[in-house]
């Protein structure tokens, strides 16, 4: 008798249910906004420092700065998902009605993502009190961050959410049983959760690197974008938790790695208002 074999999961492209002219659409929508989140981020980060705390903004201003950077660095990985499921929400809905529930599915997806950036914001008001009572506390929480990030590169959550997010066919399979009602948006947020613990140790290198530090978030999100699309996506994640461990160990000896953790220096006015 044959024994059967059984193929380990690939991930499965969104091409396989949509039209190639419908799938092309599907991207240069999803990069259109991708970019222009991009755009406002970069516009805002002139404005802004790389010092440690919350960069002197309130709670909700801070959660709409995270939700656009959120789009920037996470829309194009979420596109075989997003848009395998606008397949399925097409078969059953017309007009407004789709574009109602496509709009759920984002808005569930960034509410997840709002969610972290609350844990986000208290963590940057914390670091900001610890840097200002003592500067030399930055090195060190500079590198628990990396040490931090570098080991949930190699956890069981890290390999159980990747798995979900590099399978959106049999994602959608499962969601198809979900109860209707606020359907799109359980299914965005429960995929958001998935994406969440995929990607949350990558985004504390943040802290150290700095929140509005614009080439460490354009780099993280090649990784994330790699990490769920490519082939070799597991072994990029291995490959950058070991550079991670590795700017732990030179943390508290290289300032240089620590942008988001150094007290930026007075300028000559507030000197000059000081005094007076």
């Amino acid at each position: 008798m044959a024994h059967l074999r059984f193929a380990p999961p690939v991930p499965t492209r969104p091409g396989v249910l949509l039209a190639r002219r419908d799938l092309a659409l599907g991207w240069v929508f999803l990069v259109l906004i991708a970019a222009l989140a991009w755009l406002l981020t970069v516009a805002q980060s002139r404005d802004m420092g790389m010092e440690p705390g919350t960069m002197g903004l309130t709670l909700p201003l801070f959660l709409l700065l995270w939700v656009v950077m959120m789009a920037a660095m996470m829309l194009p990985s979420l596109a075989p998902v997003a848009l395998t499921w606008v397949q399925a929400i097409r078969r059953t809905t017309e007009g407004h009605a789709r574009a109602l529930r496509i709009a759920e599915f984002v808005g569930g997806y960034l509410l997840t993502w709002t969610g972290f950036g609350l844990l986000v914001y208290v963590a940057l008001a914390a670091t900001g009190r610890l840097v200002d009572s003592d500067p030399d506390a930055g090195r060190w929480i500079g590198a628990g961050a990396f040490l931090l990030a570098g080991l949930q590169q190699f956890g069981p959550l890290k390999r159980v959410c990747l798995r979900h997010c590099r399978n959106p066919m049999f994602q959608l399979l499962r969601y198809a049983r979900f109860r209707p009602w606020a359907k799109d948006l359980r299914v965005g947020a429960h995929h958001g959760l998935y994406c969440v613990g995929c990607c949350w140790g990558l985004m504390i290198v943040l802290i150290p690197l700095g929140v509005m530090n614009v080439a460490a978030m354009a780099g993280l999100a090649t990784v994330i974008f790699l990490e769920k699309l490519w082939q070799g996506g597991p072994w990029l994640s291995w490959a950058v938790g070991l550079a991670f461990l590795v700017l732990a160990a030179l943390a508290p000896f290289q300032d240089w790695l620590l942008p988001g953790l150094e007290m930026s220096d007075p300028s000559m006015d507030e000197m000059v208002g000081r005094s007076r």
